[in-house]
């Protein structure tokens, strides 16, 4: 299920993937059980100028796909400024439990910071007046991600600060951020990422900075505008062996002004045809003995179905 590119270079490793994942729990609406991703991940930098540069390798995507989207980034602190903020929002959502949804009490224990993720309008409302992360970052933290935003702002990269992005697993620190896209509902993110410092700890490993990104390949698909399927230049084909050279010969002509493709089998008319139905191609030019002797060929336009015979002085004009 995934595919690899590996590049280890002054200690760090950066790799490409792609593939089939799994829910645990019940899909919530507009997602699938499973589901397919195309990410990126880069291991051993700490600086925030790689995670601008995962940002922009985004955005490089997207906008070759043709696809508008939306960037939100927030930060998620570190160790340092996470657990006084956990305590902080604990005590203000506590107030509040006899209201809240099942979900969110569930949460509270579980994942505090989970509760701003939401989508109960009602739970929205709570939290309007909940004490914000970004408003209580560590000294790092807050250089990080006032430097993350002046970098993008160089770059001429369009975010939003949204204090509510948040992740659900506690090796996640700093950077986090969406890419979102209007025409697949609700669930418009199309892609997500930041920074999990502590994931190959947490894993029993060494300390190790990291950053990424995932993108849905499902919900990109949703967005993709294919390009027309434009049927353009000449396919050239023989009934029989005399006639190849003959044919080779029109063709280079024409392919001064076209694009064109010859076949160098005799074949039978129908096979031909489909050739050129393969390639897509506009025209499919054929030359027989009758053609031979007439010095004519019988041409076919593959878009109208429209078929005639031309002479070949008149066929090279055209």
């Amino acid at each position: 299920f995934i595919q690899k590119k590996l590049d280890k270079a002054g200690g760090e490793y950066r790799y490409f993937y792609q593939g089939s994942m799994f829910r645990y729990e019940r899909p919530q609406k507009g997602r699938l059980r499973q589901f397919h991703q195309f990410g990126a991940e880069s291991f051993g930098n700490s600086s925030v100028l790689e995670d601008v540069s995962i940002i922009l390798m985004m955005r490089d995507i997207f906008d070759a796909l043709k696809i508008p989207f939306k960037l939100i980034i927030n930060s998620l602190g570190c160790k340092e400024c996470m657990p006084p903020y956990k305590e902080s929002l604990v005590k203000f959502v506590s107030a509040k439990q006899a209201d809240i949804c099942e979900d969110c009490v569930r949460r509270l224990d579980l994942n505090p910071i989970r509760v701003l993720d939401c989508k109960n309008e009602k739970c929205q409302e709570l939290y309007s007046d909940a004490p914000k992360l970004i408003n209580n970052l560590c000294a790092s933290c807050d250089t990080d991600f006032t430097r993350l935003k002046k970098l993008l702002d160089n770059a001429e990269m369009t975010y939003e600060v949204d204090t509510n992005l948040v992740r659900g697993l506690d090796y996640y620190s700093k950077t986090a951020f969406e890419f979102v896209a209007d025409g697949i509902g609700a669930q418009n993110a199309i892609a997500g990422g930041g920074r999990y410092d502590r994931l190959v700890e947490f894993l029993g490993g060494k300390p190790t900075p990291a950053v990424g990104f995932a993108i849905g390949i499902e919900r990109v698909m949703g967005l993709l505008t294919l390009p027309e399927d434009i049927r353009e230049g000449y396919y050239f084909g023989s009934l029989d062996e005399e006639g190849i050279d003959e044919l080779f010969t029109l063709a280079q002509k024409k392919r001064k002004a076209t694009k064109v493709h010859i076949s160098y089998d005799k074949r039978a008319m129908k096979k031909h045809l489909n050739a050129a139905d393969k390639i897509n191609a506009q025209f499919c030019v054929i030359i027989g003995e009758n053609e031979r002797l007439n010095k004519q060929v019988w041409v076919k336009d593959l878009s109208n179905k429209s078929e005639q015979t031309v002479d070949i002085e008149s066929f090279l004009k055209d």
